[in-house]
């Protein structure tokens, strides 16, 4: 029988002081269950939420409007313990996506004194910065209206410019940025992106920018797969939970973020957040060791016929490889501070990746691959080679990730390959095969380091994976690959 622990929204209606840019479930399950306890524990607060949905229709925001902001999350430890948490702490919930009509009201309440913290999870991709070398996609359409338009911008950098633009006129102090998407160095590259567009419309504002604004990075850890039918079936049968606005996740939760808050900030840290000078290992872990294993759960997992994580590590040969990559290719690329121990978080992560309550699908890890690779494997792999190490598990993880966006998965006529450079890969796959076709992807600059496309020990390593793939098949090569050594 389900033990399920109820936790109730408490406290007074908090004042906005944080504005959030992009209003998805894992924003809703993470930073948001964090400030819905800080309110629970001071029974008022300054740091209610407003959050933005920029790109998504507008369903949820409409949802969420109607039910005053409250919704629910669900926090499954495994199938037989759930907590199921109502969060009040959200105060305005705004759409400014095509269509929209919020954007004035989303700029205002940025310039607003009241608000000192915007923070934002748009994905990699909503940065609009190239993942392999990090600069601005100035042709990026999003960009290319925000350089034209800077007073209705389009994208997340032109919206946090337009509003550090408006309190610089005011005499505002500037807000601080709080990126949590999955980047190295989150914090810069946010800097980066906001920094350049502000470069290219107003020198004087991009050097207020460069001396007033603070970009700390940050490391976010929740498994949050994305509601789909049967999630919201089950909270109904389950946990008797009607919210079309609610969020299923894993009970684990970690956020580590640098402690540079010019404006103030709430005691996060009394909530179990690790505020530190540095977050630079701890992310870095996150991303090669959790990250990495994800993807490479995903493309090899779907190329084998999974469909879920719980399916993937329910695969001996895929448990292995994975264990085998986050020993000898993740651990060793990692420089960790005195008492953490990365075996035991390697297996922590296969508990937590065998948690068969969430039905995490391969799919949604997936999606917009060219975006992720750079920073889960890529940088990792330049490191290994230096280092003279194999790269036996990442170069087959490319593979896939080729073989997955060229060739239809097993019994299906073909997929919706979700990447920003879908049409790139489908190109290329109709003009190359086989070892070109290798070839033609690793050349793809937007995705991989000119100084790591140009070793012959990289290309080799993936060439040689990609032919064994495609001579033996996935299930084959893989019970080869992840036999034990």
């Amino acid at each position: 029988m389900l033990d399920v622990k109820l936790v109730p929204s408490t406290g007074a209606s908090p004042q906005i002081g944080i504005v959030h840019l992009g209003l998805g479930a894992f924003h809703r399950a993470h930073q948001a269950v964090y400030l819905q306890r800080h309110l629970n524990r001071h029974g008022e607060s300054e740091w209610g939420l407003c959050s933005a949905n920029l790109r998504s229709n507008r369903t949820l925001v409409d949802q969420l409007r109607e039910r005053d902001g409250h919704y629910h999350v669900a926090e499954y430890r495994d199938r037989e313990q759930v907590t199921l948490r109502e969060i009040g702490v959200l105060r305005e919930a705004l759409y400014v996506g095509e269509g929209g009509q919020d954007l004035e009201s989303l700029l205002q309440r940025m310039a607003a004194p009241q608000t000192r913290i915007v923070t934002l999870t748009v994905t990699e991709k909503g940065y609009c910065l190239s993942p392999s070398s990090g600069q601005l996609r100035r042709e990026d359409p999003l960009i290319a209206h925000d350089m034209a338009h800077p007073q209705t911008p389009r994208s997340a950098p032109g919206i946090v410019l337009e509003a550090l633009r408006r309190r610089r006129a005011a005499g505002t102090p500037a807000f601080t940025v709080l990126c949590c998407d999955n980047m190295p160095d989150n914090g810069q590259r946010t800097r980066q992106a906001v920094s350049a567009l502000a470069a290219i419309q107003d020198a004087a504002l991009a050097k207020w920018v460069e001396e007033q604004v603070a970009f700390p990075s940050s490391m976010v850890d929740r498994i949050v797969p994305a509601m789909d039918g049967e999630s919201f079936r089950r909270l109904a049968q389950e946990l008797d939970c009607h919210d079309p606005a609610a969020v299923v996740c894993e009970s684990f939760s970690q956020w580590v973020i640098e402690d540079r808050f010019p404006l103030g900030r709430p005691d996060w840290e009394l909530e179990g957040v690790q505020m530190v000078d540095d977050v630079r290992p701890f992310e870095t872990m996150k991303l090669r060791m959790l990250n990495g294993s994800h993807s490479l759960l995903a493309y090899v997992g779907l190329l084998v016929g999974h469909e879920t994580v719980f399916d993937a590590v329910s695969d001996a040969n895929l448990l292995r490889l994975i264990g085998r990559y986050m020993a000898e290719e993740a651990a060793p690329t990692l420089d960790m501070p005195a008492g953490i121990d990365l075996s035991v978080y390697a297996n922590d992560l296969k508990a937590r990746f065998a948690n068969d309550s969430l039905q995490h699908r391969l799919r949604q890890i997936a999606m917009d691959g060219s975006q992720k690779l750079p920073q889960r494997w890529l940088l990792g792999a330049q490191q290994l080679l230096d280092q003279g190490r194999d790269i036996a598990c990442i170069a087959l993880g490319i593979a896939a990730w080729i073989r997955y966006c060229t060739q239809p998965l097993p019994g299906q006529l073909a997929q919706l390959i979700d990447d920003p450079l879908n049409a790139t890969f489908a190109d290329l796959a109709g003009r190359f095969e086989g070892e070109a076709l290798v070839k033609a992807f690793l050349e793809v600059d937007e995705v991989f380091p000119a100084q790591l496309s140009a070793r012959a020990a990289f290309h080799d390593a993936v060439q040689s994976a990609y032919a064994a793939l495609a001579r033996d098949g996935m299930g084959k090569l893989l019970s080869t690959f992840a036999a034990p050594n």
